[in-house]
């Protein structure tokens, strides 16, 4: 087997949704992928509420940290074959250089971070963002990757980014 993919998922403040689709792409990629996630403007910490649906997954958190996507533009980080956007604002910044030329594509979620309301309403905000992200991941998880050229792989992954969810 080769190594696994690396995949970045980007927003930016790296506090909710791109940590809740590192857990997934972990959690469901069955060591097919090795991902990570940061932020163009990292908060500095992760949103309990993305903490508690992680931990659901059975993900280890304690590691969670809202870091800067300039961590994995330096020449040691790892090489990147797929880097996603999970933000609107995240997807229009002008990016780093990544490592290893990624295909890219935006997934764009609404921020359940921005809901006011009762825990409870927080909570069902999350839930439903991480269920979106999973629909998203488990799309991407049956490509046939291997079979698929650089651009065969960009197109899926952008159609999967205008799925209905």
């Amino acid at each position: 087997m080769q190594r696994p993919y690396n995949i970045l998922v980007l927003c930016t403040g790296n506090s909710a949704r791109s940590i809740m689709g590192e857990a997934l792409f972990n959690t469901m990629g069955a060591g097919r992928f090795k991902a990570y996630s940061a932020g163009s403007h990292p908060t500095g910490r992760v949103n309990p509420f993305a903490i508690e649906q992680v931990s659901a997954l059975g993900y280890p958190v304690d590691n969670l940290r809202s870091k800067s996507w300039d961590e994995f533009a330096q020449p040691s980080a790892p090489e990147l074959d797929f880097v996603i956007t999970v933000c609107d604002k995240a997807a229009g910044e002008m990016c780093p250089l990544w490592p290893g030329q990624p295909v890219t594509a935006h997934w764009g979620f609404p921020d359940p971070a921005a809901v006011d309301g009762s825990d409870e309403v927080k909570r069902a905000a999350f839930a439903n963002t991480l269920r979106q992200i999973r629909r998203r991941v488990e799309l991407f998880l049956s490509l046939p990757l291997e079979t698929l050229d650089r651009l065969a792989i960009e197109k899926k992954m952008r159609a999967i980014g205008h799925e209905q969810l």
